[in-house]
C-alpha cells in the first residue's frame, strides 16, 4: 500500500474557489473571528500530517491484530493508545467542539475535511473520535449545564471518549422496540438496566473513562418511539470535584468479530443498574439523538469518500508502476519490457471513475457541511430555515450515495491491482472490507432512501426538492456561455429528476409500495444529478482561473468524463423507478 497523502490542494480548491467559504465565514456571527482562509489552511495542513504520519502507518497492522476481549476488558491494537494520545493532544477530538468547554470551535466545513483525512488514514481509528464528537454534540445541545461542565471538557480534550448506545438485539433500526429501562432515584439520578448491541467504542483502553449515551424507557413511558429517553451513563463515576470515583455497574459482554473495521471495538454493552442522568426531558430521547444525526450521517458518508480516496491513491501509484502488455496504439515505453497499465483504456476508465466520484463527493459533502454551518451560525431566520431544509433533504443522499460510491471506488481500486488486490499485503482488500459497513450503520442505505423518497420528497409534497432544484436552475440560468458544455447536460438531468419526482409524488398517492420500490434508484438519480451540479461548479471555478495549470486542466478533464460517462447512468435508473412496484409482488413469500 502506498503512503497516504492528504488531498489538501483539492480541499482548498473546494472550500476557497468553488464555494468561496472564507466569504461566508466573514458574514456568520461566531465564525468571523474564529476562522479565515489562512487559519483553515494551517489546520488542514496539521491534520494532514498527523493523519499521514501517526494514524495511517497503523492501518494494516491494526487490521491484522484487531481488538481483543477478555473478561470484559477490551484492548486496542498496538500503537492505538499512543496514536490516540497524540491525536487528542493536538486538539483534534474537539475540532468542532464548543470553545466554552475547551473545543476548537471550527465550522463543519473544516471538521468534515479533518474527518476525511483521519478516516482515509484508518477508519477503525477515526471511529473513536467520531463517536465522541457525536456524544458531545447531543450533550451540549440537550444536557443540563451541570452535566456539560462535568463531562464536555474532558471529552473534547480526548481524556475521555463517548459512545452512543442505541439499539438492542431484537430491535435493529426500530428503536421503538427497545426494552432497556431507567428507574428514577431519590437523588435525581436513574438506574439503567438492559443490553445494547453494536456499540462502537463501548469499551477500550484508549482513555480512562467512557461516557455512554443510552436510550432507555422510564417506568411510565408510552409505548413506541414516543416513550424513549436519553441518559448519560459514565463507565467510571465522576466525583463532584471532577476526579474519578468507582466503576459503574456496566460491562462489555463481548465484541463482534467483523468483516472489517477490526481495530474498532464493536461491543455488546450490559447495564446492570448503572447510575445515569437524564439528558433533556423525559420521553425526548429520540429528539436529542437526532440533534447529532445529521452530523453523524454526513460523517458516515465522508467515511465512504475517505476510503475511496485511499483506494484511488493506491491504485494510481500501482497503475503507474505495474508493467503489463503494451498500449493498444503501440509501445509507449520502448525501453521497458511492457507499458505501465495506466496506458490501458479500461484501467483509465476505472481510475477516472474513482477520481470523478471522489472529487464530486468531496464537493458535495462540503456543500452539505456548509448548510449545517449556515443553519447553526446565521443570524437571519430565513437563511437558517432554508439551510435547515436543505440539510434535511440532502443528509440521506450524503450518507447513502457517498457510501455506495465508496464501495464502487474501493472495488475499482482492488480490480486495478488484479490478483494483488485480493491479497492482504497490498491493502486494497482491507479497504473493500472496511467500507462495507458504511452502507449499513447509522441507518442502512435502504432506510436512507426511504427517508429521502418518503419523508423528504413525498412528505413535504415536493417542497424540499423544489428548494434544491431552484438553486440548480438559478446556477445554470446565470452561467456564462463557456460553461454550456456542463450546464446543458445538467439542465437535462434536472428535467429527468423533475419528471421522476413528479411521477413519485403522483404514484405514492394511490400505492404506498411505490415509495419503497422506487427509493434506492431514485436516490441514485438524485445523487448523480447533485454530483453533476458540483462538477459544473468546479468546472466554473477551474475555467475562471484562465490558467493552463495542470491542476485546473485535470479538473476540467475529469468534469468532462463525469458528464460523458457517469451522469448517463441516471437513464437506466429512471427506467427502473418507472417500472413500478407491481413486479416486486408477483411472488408469494413461499416462492422466494
Amino acid at each position: 500500500m502506498s503512503d497516504y497523502k492528504a488531498p489538501l490542494r483539492d480541499m482548498r480548491f473546494v472550500l476557497n474557489e468553488v464555494f468561496q467559504v472564507p466569504r461566508l465565514w466573514a458574514q456568520l456571527p461566531g465564525l468571523a473571528e474564529v476562522i479565515d482562509e489562512e487559519t483553515a489552511a494551517a489546520i488542514l495542513e496539521e491534520a494532514g500530517k498527523i493523519s499521514a504520519e501517526v494514524v495511517a502507518p497503523l492501518n494494516r497492522s491494526s487490521d491484522e491484530q484487531g481488538c481483543t476481549w477478555s473478561n470484559g476488558i477490551v484492548i486496542a491494537p498496538e500503537g492505538f493508545v499512543a496514536a490516540y494520545q497524540a491525536f487528542a493532544a493536538g486538539g483534534w477530538v474537539g475540532v468542532g467542539g464548543d470553545p466554552q468547554f475547551g473545543g476548537m470551535g471550527m465550522p463543519k466545513a473544516i471538521s468534515a475535511q479533518v474527518e476525511e483525512m483521519v478516516n482515509s488514514a484508518s477508519l477503525s481509528f477515526g471511529l473513536y473520535p467520531m463517536l465522541t464528537a457525536g456524544a458531545c454534540l447531543s450533550i451540549n445541545a440537550h444536557a443540563s449545564q451541570e452535566l456539560k461542565e462535568r463531562y464536555l471538557p474532558n471529552m473534547y480534550a480526548g481524556t475521555w471518549t463517548g459512545s452512543m448506545c442505541l439499539t438492542e438485539a431484537h430491535a435493529g433500526t426500530d428503536l421503538g422496540l427497545i426494552r432497556t429501562r431507567a428507574e428514577p432515584q431519590a437523588d435525581g439520578s436513574f438506574k439503567i438496566s438492559g443490553s445494547k448491541i453494536f456499540i462502537t467504542g463501548g469499551e477500550h483502553d484508549l482513555t480512562e473513562n467512557i461516557i455512554h449515551l443510552v436510550l432507555a424507557r422510564l417506568p411510565d413511558a408510552p409505548a413506541g418511539p414516543k416513550g424513549i429517553s436519553l441518559f448519560l451513563v459514565p463507565k467510571v463515576l465522576v466525583n463532584a470535584d471532577g476526579s474519578l470515583g468507582e466503576r459503574n455497574a456496566l460491562s462489555c459482554g463481548s465484541i463482534e468479530h467483523k468483516m472489517g473495521i477490526k481495530a474498532s471495538a464493536t461491543c455488546v454493552m450490559n447495564f446492570d443498574g448503572a447510575t445515569g442522568w437524564i439528558v433533556d426531558a423525559p420521553n425526548k430521547g429520540l429528539a436529542a439523538m437526532f440533534t447529532m444525526m445529521n452530523y453523524e450521517r454526513l460523517g458516515v458518508g465522508i467515511q465512504g469518500l475517505a476510503l475511496g480516496e485511499r483506494s484511488y491513491q493506491n491504485a494510481v501509484a500501482y497503475a503507474r508502476d505495474r508493467l503489463q502488455s503494451r498500449s493498444p496504439t503501440g509501445a509507449q515505453h520502448k525501453d521497458k519490457s511492457a507499458d505501465p497499465i495506466i496506458v490501458h483504456p479500461d484501467v483509465r476508465r476505472m481510475l477516472l471513475t474513482m477520481k470523478a466520484l471522489n472529487e464530486g463527493g468531496r464537493a458535495f459533502s462540503s456543500y452539505v457541511a456548509l448548510q449545517l454551518d449556515t443553519a447553526k451560525y446565521s443570524d437571519d431566520a430565513a437563511t437558517r430555515t432554508r439551510a435547515q431544509e436543505l440539510v434535511s433533504l440532502l443528509t440521506p443522499v450524503a450518507k447513502a450515495f457517498l457510501t455506495d460510491m465508496g464501495l464502487e471506488t474501493t472495488v475499482h481500486g482492488q480490480q486495478i491491482f488484479g490478483g494483488h488486490g485480493y491479497i492482504r499485503e497490498w491493502g486494497q482488500e482491507q479497504l473493500v472490507r472496511d467500507v462495507r459497513i458504511t452502507q449499513i450503520y447509522e441507518g442502512t442505505n435502504g432506510i436512507q432512501s426511504l427517508d429521502l423518497a418518503g419523508r423528504k420528497i413525498v412528505g413535504s409534497g415536493g417542497a424540499l426538492y423544489r428548494l434544491f432544484a431552484a438553486e440548480i436552475r438559478h446556477f445554470t440560468a446565470n452561467a456564462c456561455a463557456d460553461l454550456g458544455e456542463f450546464t446543458k447536460p445538467l439542465n437535462a438531468a434536472m428535467d429527468t429528476l423533475d419528471e421522476l419526482t413528479a411521477w413519485l409524488l403522483d404514484r405514492a398517492q394511490s400505492n404506498p409500495n411505490e415509495i419503497g420500490a422506487a427509493s434506492v434508484e431514485y436516490l441514485h438519480v438524485f445523487g448523480y444529478t447533485a454530483y453533476a451540479y458540483m462538477w459544473a461548479r468546479m468546472a466554473k471555478a477551474a475555467m475562471s482561473t484562465h490558467s493552463k495549470d495542470a491542476f485546473y486542466a485535470s479538473k476540467l478533464a475529469t468534469a468532462r468524463f463525469y458528464f460523458a460517462r457517469l451522469l448517463p447512468r441516471i437513464h437506466s435508473l429512471s427506467a427502473s423507478v418507472r417500472a413500478g412496484s407491481e413486479c416486486l409482488f408477483k411472488l408469494d413469500a413461499a416462492q422466494f
